[in-house]
């Protein structure tokens, strides 16, 4: 079976971080300090200097990741270990302050901490899930088949328009131009398309016709596209209606294809947007430890 991040080598780096959580946890409860438990006593500055090394550690795995010749570790390891000593952290901290908080530097150094973590962890529930979401919403295809088939589907479209209508012609023609696919990670979260206004527009075209080709006065309305299809089929004589009933398939497939690559470049794009929190979130974690640790050595 397969490593993942989790369970890579057996869940070694989980039983690091638990051997290390519970042997802070074991010097916490055995620890008598004059006063209340604080981040001033000998076990407080001993818990606080495994913290600060872990979060400078963990910063270094975004180095790591651009190193790809470094064969310090695999990248799968070096991901495992971030993910437990990352969430150890949140342990050891606690136990570093004797959980004493208040509003300085020092609590906002914890606060920014721990919403790196929870972004991190969001990171982690992408990575896990989201590739398999992606797979299953491709249905066997790729991302550049889909590509290709909306533009093949788009030609046909218009070619099929052209042998209807000039007003149908441009609303598929507007409908080809207004799809946005792609760009960055925030405008893949909100992709645009605009299909639906054309199948509005044959719709209401279809509808025209059906009124005008009425014999009697019992033809029913026709509000699916269901009964434009039997609609279509009844007058399949007409070179007009073939080619608007072979539009409505056309624009129905566009439609399927748009909505997987649109889904396909979202899932993506949540792979990726969270490190738009957590990076900028990690810097700014740095910059309080090392206020926090100025602080402390020099004005306590």
């Amino acid at each position: 079976m397969r490593d993942s991040i989790l369970s890579f080598a057996g869940a070694r780096y989980l039983w690091v971080s638990l051997v290390l959580v519970i042997a802070s946890a074991v010097a916490y409860l055995w620890h008598d300090p004059i006063g209340v438990p604080n981040g001033g006593t000998w076990l407080g500055y001993t818990l606080g200097t495994i913290a600060a090394t872990l979060i400078l550690w963990l910063m270094a795995f975004g180095i790591r990741k651009r190193r790809y010749g470094n064969r310090l570790g695999s990248m799968l390891g070096w991901a495992s270990a971030h993910v437990y000593l990352g969430t150890a952290l949140i342990v050891i901290t606690f136990l570093h302050t004797g959980f004493q908080v208040g509003l300085n530097i020092h609590t906002l150094a914890l606060l920014l901490m721990l919403l790196v973590i929870a972004s991190g962890l969001f990171g982690l529930f992408t990575y896990l899930r989201y590739p398999a979401l992606m797979t299953r919403n491709r249905d066997n295809t790729t991302r550049q088949a889909m590509l290709d088939e909306i533009v093949e589907l788009d030609q046909q479209a218009l070619s099929l328009a052209d042998a209807v209508d000039p007003k149908i012609h441009g609303a598929v023609l507007r409908s080809n131009e207004r799809i946005r696919i792609g760009g960055s990670a925030w405008r893949l979260l909100r992709p645009r398309e605009d299909t639906d206004s054309a199948i509005d527009q044959v719709r209401a075209y279809l509808e025209q016709r059906d009124a005008e080709q009425r014999s009697d006065g019992n033809t029913r309305d026709m509000p699916t596209m269901f009964a434009m299809v039997d609609f279509l089929s009844s007058h399949a004589a007409d070179s007009k209606n073939e080619a608007l009933r072979k539009l409505m398939d056309v624009l129905a497939r566009k439609k399927t294809v748009t909505t997987r690559l649109s889904r396909d470049l979202q899932l993506q794009a949540l792979m990726e947007v969270w490190l738009y929190v957590h990076v900028p979130l990690s810097f700014a974690l740095l910059g309080a430890l090392i206020a926090h640790v100025v602080s402390v050595f020099f004005y306590w």
